[in-house]
């Protein structure tokens, strides 16, 4: 269900920690996280990869203004997030990109979260030193 609104389509992403709001609409390939540009946001060229990868496969660089609003976890989590959010946006701006973005694998939520860790032991699998005397 495409919502439409005056900054044109809307999707959620999630990763990990990190919720994306993602909105989309037609323009000159501006980027804006948090109010800043992807540049300032993401200091990693992995980060900026990750989040243009739905782009390149439908090959909308340049084609598309997004803004997005991202919450929680670190910064590998947020662009996971945001990727997640942007595909499900392109789906609701064109239902034929649909088919090759879930091919790539950028529809589906990535449910690997952290472990919780244990009673009795440090960590989630780590166990505290055994000594036999």
């Amino acid at each position: 269900m495409p919502i439409h609104q005056e900054k044109g389509f809307y999707a959620t992403g999630r990763r990990k920690e990190s919720t994306a709001r993602v909105w989309l609409k037609e323009g000159t390939g501006v980027v804006i996280i948090n109010d800043r540009p992807i540049d300032e946001y993401f200091g990693r060229e992995t980060s900026k990869m990750i989040l243009h990868q739905p782009l390149q496969v439908l090959e909308q660089l340049g084609k598309v203004d997004i803004t997005v609003n991202v919450r929680g976890g670190g910064l590998s989590g947020q662009a996971g997030a945001i990727r997640h959010g942007l595909a499900r946006a392109l789906c609701d701006f064109n239902p034929e990109f649909r088919a090759p973005l879930k091919k790539a694998g950028f529809l589906t939520r990535d449910a690997r979260v952290v472990e919780r860790k244990k009673y009795g032991q440090p960590g989630a699998r780590r166990r505290f030193q055994f000594s036999k005397r």
